[in-house]
């Protein structure tokens, strides 16, 4: 694999700047400056929104969950509201794990880069960005091994509705056990795999790792109990909750590790 092109958070900023220019002009000279003005007003005022909720969950007093008799903070972001969805707590996991890794590391899914300045190599069958190779995780080709492998909240997704015109009677739902075995045959000897997967979102995967289709070596589960507060469960406890309910996006979240002796 070629060496990885980082983009900075100024480089993403700067385009996004950019980005945010040119589609001004775009609307003011196709629907006129009075048209503009009122877009300008809605969107200032979903900016506040969304800035009132950032600052009110980072200035929360329950900033922090435990996880494995260890102290989190709650992941806040403006990308993705992180707040409002199983990315507050699955980020801050993830992240303390790959940093501690020396070795190479392989991230399927592009997510932590929205996040973070990364130098990790990613993944990610559709989204173009610079630094990421879009490939098919169940086709897996790449030239070398890892120590670590990651992916956030991604899996759910292989062979359910990784497609964006997707339908039901296109699914195939063994394909997400093929793309585990082909991460499994990616791993150094003594690699690891660390993934975190929503309950209730692809039924046939929380099925699978009920009946040990998917065979973890070790999985932990957190509990949604509130808007943003999260708690340390069992399977037993999380594995019919749903998604999306009561609370918007994952109310339970497996975190599931296979290690290869």
């Amino acid at each position: 694999m070629a060496p990885i092109a980082v983009m900075t958070m100024a480089e993403k900023a700067k385009g996004e700047t950019q980005g945010i220019l040119l589609k001004m002009r775009r609307i003011s000279k196709e629907k006129g400056s009075v048209y503009l003005f009122k877009t300008t007003i809605r969107s200032l005022r979903r900016r506040l929104n969304l800035f009132f909720w950032f600052c009110y969950y980072r200035m929360s007093p329950w900033r922090k969950f435990t996880f494995q008799q260890r102290k989190y903070k709650y992941f806040i972001h403006k990308y993705n509201q992180t707040w409002r969805s199983e990315r507050t707590v699955e980020v801050p996991i993830i992240w303390d794990i790959l940093r501690h890794c020396k070795g190479e590391v392989l991230e399927v899914g592009n997510v932590l880069s929205h996040y973070f300045e990364v130098r990790h190599e990613i993944v990610d069958k559709h989204e173009k960005a610079k630094g990421v190779v879009n490939q098919d995780v169940a086709d897996l080709r790449l030239p070398k091994k890892y120590d670590l492998i990651v992916s956030i909240s991604t899996l759910e997704h292989v062979g359910w509705d990784e497609n964006p015109n997707y339908s039901e009677s296109a699914r195939e739902p063994d394909k997400v056990i093929i793309a585990f075995e082909k991460l499994k045959a990616s791993l150094k000897t003594g690699g690891e795999i660390v993934v975190t997967l929503p309950i209730g979102y692809n039924p046939y995967l929380d099925v699978a790792i009920g009946n040990g289709k998917i065979d973890f070596d070790k999985m932990f589960c957190l509990r949604r109990i509130s808007k943003n507060r999260w708690i340390e469960t069992n399977w037993e406890n999380v594995r019919k909750l749903k998604f999306g309910s009561p609370f918007p996006f994952a109310n339970g979240l497996v975190i599931g590790t296979i290690e290869r002796g």
